[in-house]
C-alpha cells in the first residue's frame, strides 16, 4: 500500500527473518537492545513470539522506492497478555456491542515493558510521524482489524501521534538515575540518613548469607547458567500464576546474538545456583528483565535486581537503571516514578470516543499519583 505522496510503500512481514538484519538495525539504532534484529529474531526463532502465544509477527517496513527508510516491530494480537498496558475493558466494551476487538495490531517488544522508540526511522530519512501513523492506519484497515497500539513509545512519538489524531495514554515506572556517582556509597550519601541505614542493612544481610555473587556477560554465560536461569524463570511464573512464554532456547539465542549486552546477576550457594536476574545493557541504561530464586534468602531480590544493577550501571557509566513494571517499594531504594507513554488508534468511532474520555481522566489520576509518590523520595532534603 502506498501513501498519498506515492513514494512511500508499506509492507507487512510475518517473520523478521524476511527483513535484512543490517537494514533493520540501521533503523533501530544501537541504543536499545530490545529493538535489535537479534533480540526480536531470538523471540521468533525460539518459538516464544508466534501465533501459538498470540504474538503473530506483522512487522512493518516502509520503503522509499526500494530503500528501507523505517521499520516497526509489530504483531497481530489475539489477546492482551504480555503487554503491561491494559485494555481488557476496551475489548469487553466493543464485544458487548457485537464488534470484534481481537485481533489487533500491537507495536511493541513482546513480554517486555521497556520504553523506547517504536517508529524506527533511518537517521538519513526524514519520515514524519504523521506519515507513519497514516501507513499503520491503512494497514489496520486493510486487514480489517480493530485498532493499532504503540506501547511504551517515546514521548516524542506520543506527542506526534496525538497530533495525528491518535489517543494518548500514560503509565508509570520506577527508574534509578545516575547523578554521576563514583560508587554505591556515593549514591547512598545522597539519601536521607534513615533511608541510607535501611539500604546498608539490606545489603549487609543479603551479603552475610554465605552466597557468592557474579555479574556475568557475553561468553561468561554458559548453557549451565541458562539451564539454571530458565528454572528460576519458571518458578517465578508459577508463583505468579502467569504463562511461561519464553522458551529455553530463547535464552541461548539471546546470549549468542546479543553477546556482552546480556548481563546476568547470578547467586550461588556452595557452588549451586540459587538465584538470577537477567538484564540487557543499552547505550544509556541497564534494563532489568526477569528474575527468579530457589530458596528463601534475606533481601536477595533487592540485592540482585536493584543494588547489583546500580553497581553495574555506575561502573559502566550508564545514566539509569530501568527495573521493569510496577513496584512502589522501589522508591525507598532510589528508583523514582517516571511516566511511560502509549498511543492508540481505534477504528470504531463509538469506542474511540469512550476511550478518549477514559484516557484523559486516567492521565490526570496518574499525574497526581506520580506527584504524590515523588514526595516519598528517599533523597536528602537538606536535613543532613
Amino acid at each position: 500500500m502506498a501513501d498519498a505522496a506515492a513514494t512511500l510503500t508499506l509492507t507487512l512481514h510475518p517473520a523478521i527473518a524476511e527483513i535484512d538484519a543490517a537494514d533493520w538495525d540501521a533503523c533501530a539504532g544501537e541504543g536499545n537492545p530490545f529493538l535489535s534484529h537479534g533480540f526480536l529474531s531470538a523471540l521468533e526463532d525460539s518459538g516464544s513470539a508466534n501465533a501459538r502465544t498470540g504474538w503473530l509477527p506483522q512487522h512493518a517496513v516502509l520503503r522509499r522506492d526500494a530503500a528501507i527508510v523505517a521499520v516497526v516491530p509489530m504483531y497481530a494480537k489475539s489477546h492482551s497478555y504480555g503487554e503491561y498496558v491494559f485494555d481488557h475493558g476496551w475489548a469487553n466494551a466493543l464485544e458487548r456491542v457485537g464488534e470484534r476487538y481481537y485481533p489487533k495490531l500491537q507495536a511493541a517488544v513482546p513480554f517486555s515493558p521497556v520504553p523506547g522508540p517504536r517508529l524506527l526511522r533511518h537517521p538519513d530519512a526524514a519520515i514524519p510521524v504523521a506519515a507513519m501513523a497514516n501507513a499503520l492506519e491503512q494497514a489496520c484497515q486493510s486487514l480489517s482489524l480493530s485498532s493499532v497500539h504503540l506501547t511504551f513509545c517515546t514521548e516524542q512519538e506520543w506527542v506526534g501521534l496525538g497530533d495525528a489524531g491518535w489517543l494518548r495514554r500514560i503509565g508509570m515506572q520506577f527508574h534509578w538515575q545516575n547523578e554521576g556517582y563514583a560508587d554505591f556509597d556515593s549514591f547512598l550519601a545522597a539519601l536521607s540518613s534513615r533511608k541510607r541505614k535501611i539500604l546498608r542493612r539490606e545489603r549487609r544481610d543479603a551479603n552475610a548469607a554465605g552466597l557468592t555473587f557474579h555479574a556475568l556477560s557475553g561468553s561468561d554465560i554458559t548453557e549451565r547458567h541458562w539451564d539454571a536461569f530458565y528454572a528460576f524463570y519458571h518458578s517465578t511464573v508459577d508463583r505468579k500464576w502467569g504463562s511461561a512464554y519464553l522458551t529455553r532456547s530463547f535464552f541461548s539465542l539471546l546470549g549468542q546474538r546479543l553477546g556482552d549486552r546480556v548481563v546476568l546477576m547470578y547467586a550461588e550457594n556452595a557452588g549451586k545456583p540459587v538465584a538470577g536476574a537477567l538484564n540487557l545493557a543499552g547505550d544509556e541504561a541497564l534494563y532489568g528483565r526477569n528474575w527468579g530464586c530457589r530458596g528463601d534468602w534475606p533481601f536477595l531480590h533487592f540485592e540482585l535486581c536493584y543494588y547489583r544493577a546500580i553497581d553495574w550501571a555506575i561502573e559502566h557509566g550508564l545514566r539509569r537503571v530501568e527495573a521493569g513494571a510496577q513496584g512502589r517499594h522501589k522508591i525507598q531504594r532510589g528508583y523514582m516514578p517516571k511516566p511511560t507513554y502509549s498511543a492508540h488508534w481505534i477504528a470504531h468511532a463509538g469506542l474511540r470516543r469512550a476511550v478518549a474520555s477514559f484516557v484523559t481522566e486516567e492521565r490526570a489520576g496518574i499525574e497526581a499519583e506520580m506527584a504524590a509518590l515523588a514526595e516519598e523520595s528517599p533523597f536528602r532534603k537538606g536535613e543532613d
